[in-house]
């Protein structure tokens, strides 16, 4: 495979940044999607919301403004936009179960070709279960996004038939983002909405574990 050049992770961030539309209730999830916050464009309006408890929360802050109290459910420094408030977790929970967030983007180890999502384990005999409010947002936003890298470091597919790994919540995501295409979850398919200048269909599905179906397609 050759004539393409994958997305980074900014660039992942970047792109799904680009489609979050104006005034919508956003949580972003631990990797990449931590990144969306440094990459909403210019004069958008988009409130970030952290299940630590901050709602309107800003990109990463310079290195001599950080405040050391002010972290998001990662523990990473964040600026507090115009508005923004802070309160009981229990609260910010609140505000995921009764379905005021518009949109969740996680991170994923799998994606199953009807939605299911496998991002907190990779074994069932893992000994520090780490599923946190990831099963809460999964289930709880009106919207799942996924951001990851379309296969793992020894080049096994995410995007798979069926979950090998522990779900996190079953049919629940409906658009992928990875560095290779932008996928959508539709009535059990993945349906390729987007990939990078170069690579061709039959790169990416060789490189995908589930069938790929290619309709509306535009190259990014």
């Amino acid at each position: 495979m050759s004539g393409f050049t994958p997305l980074s992770r900014k660039q992942i961030a970047a792109r799904i940044a680009q489609d979050i539309p104006e005034g919508w209730y956003v949580n972003l999830g631990i990797g990449i999607p931590t990144l969306i916050a440094d990459a909403i464009p210019e004069g958008r309006e988009v409130i970030l919301h952290s299940e630590n408890g901050i709602l309107g929360f800003g990109p990463a802050p310079d290195p001599d403004k950080i405040d050391p109290w002010l972290i998001n459910a990662g523990k990473q420094h964040v600026t507090l936009r115009p508005g923004g408030s802070f309160f009981h977790h229990a609260d910010s929970f609140a505000i995921i179960r009764g379905g005021h967030l518009d949109l969740c983007v996680l991170g994923a180890f799998e994606v199953s070709a009807n939605g299911d999502l496998a991002n907190w384990a990779t074994s069932a005999q893992d000994s520090a279960p780490a599923v946190g409010g990831a099963m809460d947002l999964a289930v709880g936003t009106k919207r799942v996004w996924v951001a990851t890298e379309h296969t793992t470091r020894d080049g096994k597919p995410k995007l798979v038939e069926s979950c090998a790994y522990p779900l996190t919540a079953q049919g629940v995501v409906g658009r992928i983002y990875t560095n290779l295409a932008v996928i959508d979850v539709t009535e059990g398919r993945f349906v390729v909405r987007e990939m990078v200048p170069g690579l061709s269909r039959e790169d990416l599905q060789k490189q995908t574990g589930a069938r790929l179906m290619f309709e509306e397609m535009e190259y990014a």
